[in-house]
């Protein structure tokens, strides 16, 4: 318990102490380079895992690796919510490492509320935007992960063939396909919760402030519930990348609208 202790308090230290700009991502949702991002947080984070007890590979990193943990940061960031990214990021840690899903799906709301719109309206589309923005860049970081699932099994498969291989080459092998997998855990712990998020501040807003612009937020989640569904199940290799729904079709909406001016209604 001392051990989970010091990494926790590890993880939330590196998480107050990083600026803003560690939450910063360039082009289609890769992370910007820069010390921060290509150092200092891949080593704290090396550190810590060594601290938790988790695996960490000498292996020298695939282009493939690289752009999976990319891809992946852009989930384990709060981008568009700096004042609950702290909270968020250190529930996503701890997440990915010690249980296999968060469920504090009130901090999204909480600051969505505390924030001072103009209109009561602009809080819906700022969820729909937010979740916009992850339908756009899942197909590329389902993608992303599956490349890295066949590296790993092309790994495999040269050292069942190569029958001299040094046994601490396999023991990295073993580490690195770990290792992969914790990154893998950390998205789909990273993606359910942002799903939580969304439909916890969904629903309560659909009691405080009902408009009609939450049609297009429970749109869109319907569309980002099939995401989850196959993440989840770690179906990152299958068809479907870019039809918006995960490769399924949309579940069925929690919001009746007869016209957008006369209200909405939970089913």
């Amino acid at each position: 318990m001392a051990e989970l202790r010091l990494v926790r308090a590890l993880g939330l230290a590196l998480l107050l102490c990083a600026p803003a700009g560690a939450h910063e991502l360039g082009d289609f949702g890769r992370v910007k380079p820069g010390v921060l991002n290509d150092k200092i947080i891949p080593e704290t984070d090396r550190l810590m895992r060594r601290l938790g007890n988790q695996p960490v590979s000498d292996f020298n990193i695939t282009d493939e690796e690289r752009e999976m943990h990319d891809r992946v940061y852009r989930f384990l960031i709060a981008r568009h919510a700096r004042d609950w990214a702290f909270d968020y990021e250190q529930v996503i840690f701890v997440a990915g490492v010690f249980s296999s899903r968060p469920d504090k799906f009130d901090l999204y709301y909480r600051w969505l509320s505390n924030e001072r719109y103009a209109s009561s309206r602009v809080r819906y589309n700022t969820i729909a935007d937010d979740i916009g923005a992850d339908l756009l860049t899942l197909p590329a970081t389902f993608k992303a992960i599956c490349a890295v699932v066949e590296i790993d099994r092309q790994r495999a498969v040269a050292a069942t063939e190569l029958t001299d291989m040094e046994a601490s080459m396999l023991k990295q092998l073993r580490l690195r396909k770990a290792e992969n997998d914790l990154y893998v855990g950390r998205f789909v712990a990273a993606l359910g919760y942002r799903y939580g998020s969304y439909s916890y501040a969904l629903d309560h807003f659909l009691v405080e402030t009902p408009h009609g612009e939450a049609v297009v937020v429970d749109e869109r989640l319907s569309r980002l519930a099939g995401w989850v569904d196959r993440a989840e199940a770690f179906d990152f290799c299958g068809d479907g990348w870019d039809d918006g729904s995960g490769g399924k079709g949309a579940i069925p909406g929690r919001v009746l609208m007869d016209a957008p001016s006369e209200g909405e209604y939970r089913k």
